[in-house]
């Protein structure tokens, strides 16, 4: 093999299965990882990066690269050690990362060469060379202390069929420690940001390639409320829309969140998890109170934003009465982008841990674990019924007449009609896929 071929690289992003055990596969994929785009800049101009999102393309199996990296973003790592398989039966060098694999990654390494354990700053160049000196280690991890990266390399996936927006980070991790989060298994309560120059150089970059978007990955902006304060304000120089999630207790801080809209941000996504306050005690997320839940959605409603909302069902106390109140809370709030997870015992979290040997847990094998599929039954209902309940639920709120409920018949509407129009196009699209069985969880 000669130098030119080992300085070369093929990144995957794999798809997930649907419910009836099919490949997702879409004509367009609007929410795009930056992971690959990333580590293809932290390879350097000596490497020549391919990047291939399995959603929207073929992998190509026949290709002459020799080394492969496969990404694992949550119920992905199933596919993704599927294509492990393949790829080193036809002779190839691979190597995985990603959370998921972070978290099981003495499992995982039987299928491929090397295992890339958290963030790959840390370690990612070691790596390279390892390889290209046939030294390749089995496990790679280093923690890192600060957080600075490259640009990435956007033009890798602009010319994919994509939406019309791109990533830009701003932080990983999280203080807090919610039982469920893998986020808070491999960070453990630390949040690393980056500083605000780098974070906008990047959005430059993405505005520079045309868009007029982007989204900002972090996993609890709100945690540093002066970091926050200070990036809306360079933010809005630049004159972009933008989207990212956050703590739905945005919504008690006037200023900030003035600050937040005033600077672009039309969209942000709350995890609030459940209406239940019981189940959130036993998900260690007690500080939240669903009582408050209405009246903060209202206040980021008024000042312009437009709400998505995540939420899980097969917790504790779920019962079929909670579900569908689950709906009407969704309905009555408009929430204009509803997202709903059945709650998976990831391994490595303090939640799998606790249910792993419970008798009431139905499936053991984790690599078939997924968030549109119950492995649990609870004290109220069986994994059945919540299998059925969940469907039930995603096919209520995005019945037509609800969608027009949450979307166009609205104050709002008539205040942002181009924008709500565009945000009613994506609920009908949700609704096509959940009509097939895919939950609109990756789209």
């Amino acid at each position: 093999m000669n130098a030119q071929k080992k300085k070369r690289m093929l990144l995957i992003q794999p798809t997930i299965y649907d419910q009836y055990n099919k490949l997702v596969k879409k004509n367009m994929l609007y929410f795009i990882g930056l992971t690959m785009p990333l580590l293809a800049a932290e390879c350097g101009d000596d490497w020549d990066v391919e990047i291939c999102i399995e959603t929207i393309e073929d992998i190509p199996w026949d290709t002459d690269i020799d080394l492969i990296g496969i990404g694992s973003m949550g119920h992905s790592i199933i596919r993704g050690i599927e294509i492990a398989k393949e790829f080193k039966k036809r002779g190839k060098t691979v190597v995985m990362g990603g959370y998921m694999a972070s978290l099981v990654s003495d499992e995982v390494k039987q299928y491929c060469d090397a295992i890339l354990v958290g963030d790959a700053e840390g370690y990612w160049k070691d790596m390279l060379n390892d390889y290209l000196n046939d030294e390749l280690k089995p496990f790679y991890t280093k923690k890192i202390d600060t957080l600075s990266t490259p640009i990435p390399r956007y033009e890798l996936v602009t010319k994919k069929k994509i939406g019309d927006f791109l990533p830009v980070q701003a932080g990983r991790g999280c203080p807090n420690s919610c039982a469920f989060c893998s986020i808070a298994c491999l960070y453990k309560g630390k949040y690393l940001r980056r500083e605000i120059p780098e974070v906008v150089r990047d959005i430059k970059k993405v505005k520079e390639l045309g868009f007029k978007k982007f989204l900002l990955i972090d996993d609890n902006i709100l945690s540093d409320r002066k970091y926050m304060m200070d990036l809306c304000a360079e933010i809005k120089k630049l004159k972009m829309e933008w989207y990212s999630q956050c703590s739905i207790h945005l919504a008690n801080d006037d200023e900030l969140l003035k600050c937040v809209v005033d600077s672009g941000c039309t969209t942000l996504s709350f995890g609030i998890e459940t209406i239940t306050k019981s189940n959130l005690q036993k998900l260690n997320k007690d500080w939240e109170d669903p009582g408050e839940y209405s009246r903060l959605i209202q206040k980021l409603r008024n000042a312009g934003i437009d709400v998505a909302t995540e939420m899980m069902l097969g917790l504790e106390d779920d019962t079929v009465e909670s579900i569908k109140e689950t709906a009407k809370f969704i309905i009555d709030n408009k929430v204009e982008a509803p997202k709903f997870y059945i709650l998976c015992p990831v391994p490595g979290t303090p939640y799998y841990e606790e249910v792993k040997d419970s008798p009431d847990l139905v499936n053991h094998d984790i690599y078939t674990y997924s968030p549109n599929k119950a492995t649990k039954n609870t004290p109220n209902l069986s994994a059945e019924e919540i299998d059925k309940l969940y469907w039930e639920l995603y096919n209520e709120v995005y019945s037509i007449k609800n969608i027009f409920k949450r979307v166009i018949f609205t104050k709002k509407f008539l205040k942002h009609p181009a924008r709500e129009l565009f945000v009613f196009g994506v609920n009908l699209f949700y609704r096509y896929h959940i009509k097939h069985g895919i939950a609109p969880i990756i789209i």
